[in-house]
């Protein structure tokens, strides 16, 4: 109680901002900002993804379905294309492909969070009860040195409202405080809540104690009043700040989603962790044992923040919710800019949302997750071709005649070639990427790289590629999917970092399978029928529009079959 008497002190101070990854603007900079025009010309923003119509986005909040309409909640800057200024943006939809943009949910406005509304969740606790909740950012002095983060917790004036126009701060605010043994700038993003076997409610807050990564957990009986639990979660050494938790519940068998708070024979949960250190999202599959509130992975090798991660590329603080509507379960990632903030500031507008995903357990591993686009997708197709039985000789590069743009639904099967002439390469999670980027796309190895030019001009000076390359490990054969970003632009103030990961390749697999989503200045890709997913930012300067091109290539010495592909133009969905 003393920490929340001497924040109340705090509502006159003077304001500072800070930034989820901590790094802080002084009040003239910000202020700067504010009247820069957009760019006339704007070849970046998208046709199908999910952004505001200006200014900053990043972490996806509060995400659920309710009374038929999915709703989208996420931080934003109402003022600028650069961070700061944080609030809770709105957005709902029908279809997750069109949204309607409404009035700001959360605005710092109370001394709990003076310095903004940082990232939650939301948890619908009855039929008509849905309750937001999020992190607070204030001080308790008047310096920025004694700076803490509270949970606080908003309702709707209205649940009757589907829409849900409106929010309530209550006045319980703030309901946690950090721990005395956890740093106060390290305690943070509150989990959408479950029931457990007692009947009471349960909560994660990310957290940090020395290195160690910490998923906190807390109790309530109402919701209003939370203890905490005598041991956390789960933690993992050397992993840092555990940003933006998710514990959710998978079964093991089939791709329906299941409620939150669900349990029980047939039943797995996914805890998902965002590593500040590395901004990537990390998770681990394994069992959440109600009774003694722990969680064990499947597999400790894979364990949160070192084994797998959803996405090998541009894709963090991510969100999962239970679609009630279809039975499913779907996925929402930031996916943030690689141009520079002066880019960011002319073109007026930062970040998008990934497109939804539906994600279920792998069948074939138990321990993994399989990602797919949702199915609404489809209803943006349009103009298409098809290929098959493609010969692709050493060195072919073929163009995909038929459809052309930066919107783009490509689908791709290539005939798995002689195994026995792959390279002997031994590549695992540590250097996998490093691999993919000494590799490229124009590097002329055994088997491969192959796959797809994107977004490429019609001289081939810009392109990003998407590849596979096949090489034999002591662990058997495994096919690297990389993202080539290297020649995606001749602008240079770009990070075009290559990302990749790889697939291992069973004695029953026939073909390697790729799908890419192609959106202007996104592209996404699905390796396997989602093992292996990779989001690329990429600022084409010639292959923008209609000059953007679609190829396929093989720059292997060894002949690869395309068995077939398909291609379509995608319409755009609509943002209001």
């Amino acid at each position: 109680m003393a920490i929340l008497a001497c924040a109340l002190l705090s509502l006159c101070c003077c304001f500072v901002l800070a930034s989820a990854s901590h790094h802080f603007m002084n009040k003239g900079t910000f202020f700067t900002t504010l009247n820069v025009q957009a760019s006339q010309s704007q070849p970046y923003r998208t046709g199908f993804h999910f952004q505001p119509t200006k200014n900053w986005m990043n972490d996806p909040n509060g995400l659920m379905f309710y009374k038929g309409y999915y709703h989208l909640f996420y931080q934003w800057n109402p003022y600028a294309a650069v961070w700061g200024n944080i609030t809770w943006g709105h957005a709902v939809s029908t279809d997750m492909l069109n949204w309607r943009i409404l009035q700001l949910a959360l605005v710092p406005d109370q001394w709990y969070d003076l310095y903004g509304c940082w990232s939650g969740s939301a948890t619908i606790i009855g039929p008509d009860k849905p309750v937001l909740l999020y992190t607070g950012w204030s001080n308790v002095s008047f310096s920025r040195d004694n700076q803490v983060q509270m949970q606080a917790m908003a309702v709707p004036e209205n649940s009757s409202d589907p829409l849900l126009e409106k929010w309530r701060k209550i006045e319980e605010n703030p309901i946690l405080v950090a721990p005395t043994d956890i740093n106060s700038t390290k305690f943070r993003d509150p989990t959408e809540a479950w029931i457990a076997s007692d009947g009471k409610w349960r909560m994660l807050i990310g957290a940090k104690r020395k290195n160690r990564g910490l998923a906190l957990l807390y109790k309530s009986s109402d919701f209003v009043h939370w203890e905490q639990a005598k041991h956390p979660l789960h933690s993992v050494p050397r992993t840092g700040m555990w940003e933006c938790p998710d514990l959710y519940p998978i079964l093991v068998a089939g791709k329906n989603g299941i409620e939150t708070s669900a349990n029980g024979h047939g039943v797995m949960h996914v805890l998902k962790v965002s590593l500040d250190d590395t901004k990537h999202d990390y998770y681990t599959v394994g069992t959440y044992v109600s009774d003694t509130d722990s969680f064990l992975p499947a597999n400790a090798a894979l364990d949160a923040g070192i084994g797998l991660q959803y996405d090998y590329g541009k894709f963090y603080a991510s969100k999962t919710f239970y679609d009630s509507g279809k039975g499913r379960r779907i996925l929402i990632g930031w996916v943030n800019e690689s141009s520079s903030s002066e880019n960011d500031i002319g073109k007026g507008w930062s970040s998008l949302q990934g497109f939804p995903r539906q994600v279920w357990l792998d069948g074939d591993t138990k321990n993994s997750l399989l990602q797919w686009p949702i199915e609404e997708i489809e209803s943006l197709r349009r103009k298409s071709v098809s290929l098959s039985n493609v010969p692709l000789k050493a060195g072919s590069l073929v163009e995909v005649r038929g459809v052309e743009g930066t919107q783009l639904d490509v689908e791709v099967e290539f005939d798995l070639p002689r195994m026995d002439l792959a390279e002997a390469l031994n590549v695992d999670a540590s250097n996998v990427q490093v691999t993919c980027s000494n590799l490229g796309a124009s590097r002329h190895g055994a088997l491969g790289p192959f796959g797809l030019l994107v977004l490429a001009s019609d001289d081939h000076v810009e392109q990003t590629a998407l590849f596979f390359y096949i090489v034999a490990s002591e662990h058997g054969w495994k096919a690297l999917v990389c993202s080539d970003q290297s020649r995606s632009s001749l602008a240079r103030d770009l990070d075009k970092t290559s990302y990749g990961s790889y697939v291992s390749i069973s004695q029953r697999e026939t073909s390697l399978r790729l799908r890419v989503l192609v959106d202007h200045s996104i592209v996404e890709s699905f390796a396997q029928g989602g093992k292996v997913c990779i989001t690329s930012r990429v600022y084409p300067t010639k292959a923008i529009n209609n000059k953007a091109h679609l190829y396929l290539f093989n720059n292997g010495t060894a002949s690869v079959q395309v068995r077939n592909l398909l291609a379509w133009e995608m319409a755009s969905a609509k943002i209001d």
